[in-house]
């Protein structure tokens, strides 16, 4: 059972995981956004989230260094800071209305996810009971979800303006009133990023003020020897969350344009959607810690995976708001994902799991990959095609569960 310091901690580190997912499910906000501000393509605006996620692949390791020296608690405050940092750059981003201050900011911003994702999810595996750490992770995550929900919900009503003009549109406007009307949408963005860099900056004093446990890790039951890249079954989570990561954002970030070609939807109602979905995605979160009670966690991930592929394939091949129904159906079944896989990947690493940790931290850049081979493909095809690229992701995730059912079934046999 957890020490009354333990839950302070626990409730404390789980705030951390509604931050950036709030940050991070922006990015779907932003995209058709940046799309009309700077006049962009498909391919240009998937750069969003590349700039999002090859922090991920550039700072995890530098962040598992400086929590080596300076704990848990030094690495989420100083992620903090930077979350503030990069938000706040968002005005002055605003004002140039140059997409490559965009780019910029959102890439600081990311510096400091990358920071807070390397510190919270493992401190939040070693807070308790080794057997309850994949439930707890999930019951976190859920929070995750619970953002997911409210960014695009928020987002949408404060950030998209609802008002897309056609090419014959803007050719008939002149070059100042053209001008004007994109100064108009970038400004959108101006506060509510201030207000989110206040609010992380109210968080990183709270935790500045607040002692924390720092946790030493054990070895639990496997002592692990020599480079921790041998580790297969590390490496393989390594790949299966590239994969992951790389599918839900492709999911997530296309979604509205997804809806606005395929069913005609427009922005501000595929925006409600998207938080319609997240509520999926939130309630998935909390449906899957429930499940894992009964069904082993690599179980229930080749499941949930088998079932994405099929409803992504279907969604490919529908029309119509059918197609959408779909894609929202898969929010649901990718809301256990992410931390299954961490936690699976981890397992057993001991007093590696700080650098096994860094290592899945870095295979988030598959958010920053895949977007724009899904929009490279929607360039040339069309954005319904392109959903067969997540599609393809979720292999990867299946055959990563299958090969831990199978390490599950040899311990079980071998326990008897």
């Amino acid at each position: 059972m957890p020490t009354n310091k333990n839950k302070l901690a626990i409730i404390l580190i789980t705030s951390l995981f509604f931050l950036w997912g709030f940050a991070l499910n922006l990015n779907p906000i932003l995209i058709p956004h940046l799309k009309k501000a700077c006049q962009l393509s498909d391919t240009q605006s998937a750069f969003i989230d590349s700039a999002s996620y090859i922090a991920y692949f550039l700072l995890a390791i530098p962040a598992g260094l400086f929590m080596k020296r300076y704990g848990y608690k030094g690495g989420i405050i100083f992620g903090l800071m930077l979350f503030a940092l990069g938000a706040f750059l968002f005005y002055p981003a605003a004002i140039t209305r140059s997409y490559g201050f965009f780019l910029g900011a959102l890439f600081i911003i990311a510096s400091g996810l990358a920071f807070l994702e390397t510190a919270a999810n493992p401190y939040i595996t070693v807070l308790g009971d080794p057997e309850s750490a994949t439930q707890r992770i999930n019951f976190a995550q859920s929070f995750n979800g619970l953002a997911a929900f409210l960014a695009p919900l928020l987002g949408g009503t404060f950030i998209l303006s609802g008002k897309s003009l056609t090419e014959q549109q803007k050719g008939a406007m002149s070059a100042t009133d053209l001008s004007a009307y994109l100064d108009h949408e970038a400004a959108s963005v101006k506060l509510p990023y201030i207000i989110i860099g206040l609010v992380v900056l109210c968080v990183a004093l709270l935790l500045w003020k607040t002692a924390l446990p720092e946790i030493k890790e054990q070895d639990d039951s496997l002592e692990v020897e020599g480079s921790i890249l041998k580790e297969k079954n590390l490496m393989f989570g390594v790949l299966a969350q590239f994969f992951y990561v790389g599918a839900q954002v492709c999911v997530s970030s296309f979604f509205i344009r997804f809806s606005e070609r395929t069913a005609g939807l427009e922005e501000k109602v595929a925006a409600g959607l998207l938080a319609g979905a997240m509520v999926g995605f939130m309630i998935g979160r909390f449906v899957g810690t429930f499940l894992m009670r009964f069904i082993a966690p690599p179980k229930l991930l080749a499941t949930y995976s088998i079932l994405n592929i099929l409803l992504l394939v279907f969604a490919v091949m529908s029309k119509g708001m059918v197609s959408v129904y779909a894609i929202t159906g898969v929010e649901f079944f990718m809301s256990i994902m992410f931390p299954t896989i961490f936690s699976l990947g981890i397992r057993g690493l001991g007093s590696k799991t700080k650098e096994g940790s860094s290592l899945i931290i870095m295979s988030i850049v598959g958010g920053a990959i895949f977007p724009v081979i899904m929009g490279q493909v929607s360039d040339h095809t069309n954005i319904q095609t392109a959903y067969l690229v997540p599609a393809a992701c979720f292999i990867v995730v299946m055959l990563f569960a299958f090969k831990n059912i199978k390490v599950q079934q040899i311990k079980l046999a071998a326990s008897h």
